[in-house]
């Protein structure tokens, strides 16, 4: 872990979070407090696209719980990108790897060397990054190809994030529960 300065002067412990969970677990209102509980000013890295109205809703019902403060980053396609260019000006949230990695498989990218590009990026950090990212692999098979290549993926991802993580976060019910 490395040690980060903010510009008032105060020195923190970069770290790697990892808040994952079902759908509306509540895992994107606790990944707020914890960046909220950090010193310096808060990044909201955004992978999500407005492609339709009810996308649209979501977002902005995201930016209205979040409320004041927060510099937003769109980040949809680069985020390791997005991170670095960003290092140091305060704790980031991503929200979400989930939409990530959704956005990728759906431009017919290949999601791992990205992956890999992220975790890479994610060691080199110097101030705080908290990631929210979806369980998804605990209901039904999914009936498709894509829907289970989907599925799949975010189980590796999510994986290759936890053993870069600090510490690694499970919401359920809007309980946060300690993993790592």
């Amino acid at each position: 872990m490395q040690l980060a300065l903010y510009p008032q002067g105060e020195t923190v412990l970069a770290q790697i979070i990892l808040v994952t969970g079902g759908a509306r677990s509540g895992k994107s209102s606790h990944a707020e407090a914890r960046a909220r509980a950090l010193p310096g000013a808060r990044l909201y890295i955004a992978t999500a696209r407005a492609e339709d109205a009810e996308m649209r809703a979501r977002i902005a019902r995201h930016v209205a719980d979040r409320g004041e403060g927060w510099i937003t980053i769109e980040a949809p396609i680069d985020l390791a990108g997005a991170l670095d260019r960003c290092d140091g000006r305060g704790p980031r949230l991503v929200d979400c790897l989930t939409l990530w990695l959704s956005n990728l498989m759906l431009e017919g990218r290949d999601w791992e060397p990205e992956a890999e590009h992220l975790v890479a990026a994610l060691a080199r950090q110097k101030s705080p990054v908290i990631l929210v990212s979806n369980e998804v692999g605990m209901g039904i098979v999914p009936d498709n190809a894509l829907a289970r290549a989907f599925r799949d993926a975010q189980g590796w991802l999510n994986q290759r994030v936890a053993r870069v993580a600090h510490e690694v976060e499970f919401v359920v019910s809007g309980l946060p529960m300690r993993v790592k």
